[in-house]
């Protein structure tokens, strides 16, 4: 049962980093004409960015129905819920609380909250797909933590 907890939250801890990858190099990348429409105001529901949230869930799906059936790739299983698990953080943090897709209200008062949600708003300030900083979503250096500027 430990290997199966670990495969889980390993996975999640890694998605962080292959999702701050992903978005420097793939969606500030080759695969910015889907992600430049999160870069620009709109008043739509959704945007083509919203294709990787169903890519990724598609890849962990696909990853827990086959850890689920083929025995041999159990492992699969645990792997494809730390992706999901990521996914929901994200989806929580990303679409809910920093950009109000889902209107709640929301004030950030921890330490952690403020960097990440600062790192985030400073990752948009900039509207190309060059010249942009701050890719984590979960994760943000300690030089986005500035007391009382949100």
């Amino acid at each position: 049962m430990l290997i199966k907890i670990g495969l889980f939250l390993g996975t999640f801890v890694f998605m962080e980093g292959f999702a701050w990858f992903t978005h420097k190099y793939i969606m500030h990348g080759i695969m910015w004409g889907w992600h430049r429409s999160h870069h620009v105001h709109h008043n739509n529901v959704l945007e083509k960015n919203d294709l990787f949230s169903v890519v990724f869930g598609i890849v962990s799906t696909t990853t827990i129905i086959i850890g689920d059936l083929v025995p041999e790739l159990w492992f699969l299983f645990w792997i494809g819920l730390g992706v999901a698990l990521y996914g929901i953080f994200y989806f929580i943090f990303h679409d809910i609380i920093v950009h109000r897709r889902i209107k709640i209200k929301f004030v950030a008062k921890s330490k952690y909250m403020k960097r990440i949600m600062r790192a985030h708003y400073i990752h948009h300030k900039i509207h190309h797909k060059k010249g942009a900083e701050a890719f984590g979503f979960l994760y943000a250096p300690k030089k986005y933590d500035i007391e009382g500027k949100l």
